[in-house]
């Protein structure tokens, strides 16, 4: 028998999210099912367009409270994060609850609601994306806007289907999966009425490969089994202990070591893979890129693989660490603040520690944290054409012997993407 999960003190709060709503339903469903006495909390942004945010609460047994939260500067996402905390602080004084499961709207990002949740003073337990492994590469290959499937948070909202969902899969240290689901958004994605097709070998290797951290909880495709116990402890040993769900739900979540987990300077990114048709390339080098020929490259560059990330290094910005981020097709390239050997020595102490010690593991004597750190994953990877590509945008060994006097005079070809 496993062990029984003690319960937070205080109401614990577990966050559910993820575009793959029909799994992420059946996740939320299979904890209200798992923990005796827990409540779901939701906020439907599909009404923001009506000028309203709806939020309903429920239980195993259904809607126990339904009301509505105004716009916050015409921005549904606002609305939410004005009306989460205020409700998960009344469900904790009316007592009764033993979990409250916050279930994310489809687009919304649990970055931002687990720090609302925690600096609100609320005990975040966990932090789960519900997953349908034969939907992982339709999403991340879905370049289109949010807002053109009707699933933008705001009038401002320029996300992708791609970048969001990235976001979401990666950010969670908890995957529940569930397979064979039928998911709305994602006819739309893969072109078909049907439901989601089954996941194979290869799906279920490029979920693994972009997120090789993640604890991984089957969650099934079935109706949830019935509640076990009376509490979210098991007291006696005729009791079953908790699922494997609840106890990720229940096991901790650390806000600031999960945003240290997401910056491109000490990002945890996977590791060289190769398997079932599914390849990691992690490229690693000590040089920087010549500006102009790494700009002309960029389009080959982010079609190269369903998802890229990392950070990297232009000759003609020697002191600024550049985030790489893409997915669908499309890149996000921008500043990530300055690296470390850039700093004055005084400067360090306000650097995290997370961030020094990631500095420290891959110092060089020449360059220090400068380097060169992408990662690309992908079924059908071509390594061989896409290291050759990545190496050509690299100063040659001339360029390289000139030094860093003339690498700043090199044409300054990100300025405009940068909008410097």
């Amino acid at each position: 028998m496993a062990d029984p999960v003690a319960v937070p003190p205080g109401l614990p709060v577990v966050i559910v999210g993820g575009l793959h709503a029909d799994a992420r339903r059946a996740a939320v469903a299979r904890l209200l099912a798992d923990v005796p006495g827990s409540v779901v909390l939701h906020h439907d942004l599909a009404t923001a367009a009506a000028g309203t945010v709806v939020r309903t609460i429920r239980d195993a047994s259904g809607i126990l409270d339904a009301g509505e939260a105004p716009l916050v500067n015409d921005c549904a996402c606002c609305a939410l994060r004005e009306d989460l905390v205020p409700e998960l602080e009344r469900l904790r004084d009316a007592g009764g609850t033993r979990l409250a499961v916050v279930e994310l709207w489809d687009s919304v990002e649990p970055k931002a609601m687990a720090e609302v949740v925690t600096a609100g003073g609320l005990t975040v337990t966990g932090v789960i994306t519900a997953v349908d492994p034969a939907l992982v590469l339709p999403y991340l290959g879905n370049g289109d806007d949010l807002a053109d499937g009707g699933l933008a948070a705001a009038a401002t909202d320029q996300r992708t289907v791609a970048d969001t969902f990235a976001r979401q899969l990666e950010y969670a240290p908890v995957l529940a999966i569930a397979e064979a689901v039928a998911d709305s958004v994602a006819d739309s994605v893969a072109d078909s009425d049907a439901d989601s097709p089954e996941a194979d070998d290869e799906d279920r290797e490029l979920l693994k490969q972009l997120h090789p951290t993640a604890r991984q909880v089957p969650i099934g495709r079935g109706a949830p089994a019935g509640p076990v116990g009376d509490g979210l402890t098991v007291p006696t040993p005729r009791l079953r202990p908790l699922s494997p769900l609840a106890q990720a739900a229940l096991a901790g979540f650390d806000v600031e070591a999960a945003a240290a987990a997401q910056h491109p300077a000490c990002a945890l990114l996977p590791a060289e893979a190769d398997a079932h048709g599914v390849a990691t390339l992690v490229w690693n080098r000590r040089r920087p890129f010549h500006p102009e020929r790494l700009y002309a490259a960029l389009e080959d560059l982010t079609c190269a693989a369903a998802r890229s990330r990392g950070r990297f290094w232009l000759a003609d910005k020697p002191d600024t660490l550049f985030h790489w981020d893409a997915a669908g097709g499309a890149l996000c390239v921008e500043s990530a603040g300055p690296w470390l050997a850039s700093l004055p020595d005084a400067a360090w102490e306000m650097v995290p520690p997370v961030r020094r010690a990631a500095a420290a593991l891959d110092w060089d004597a020449e360059h220090g944290d400068r380097c060169q750190h992408l990662v690309f994953t992908s079924p059908g990877l071509d390594r061989d054409g896409l290291e050759r590509l990545l190496e050509s945008c690299l100063l040659t060994d001339a360029e390289y012997a000139a030094g860093p006097d003339a690498w700043q005079r090199l044409p300054h070809a990100f300025d405009t993407l940068l909008e410097v």
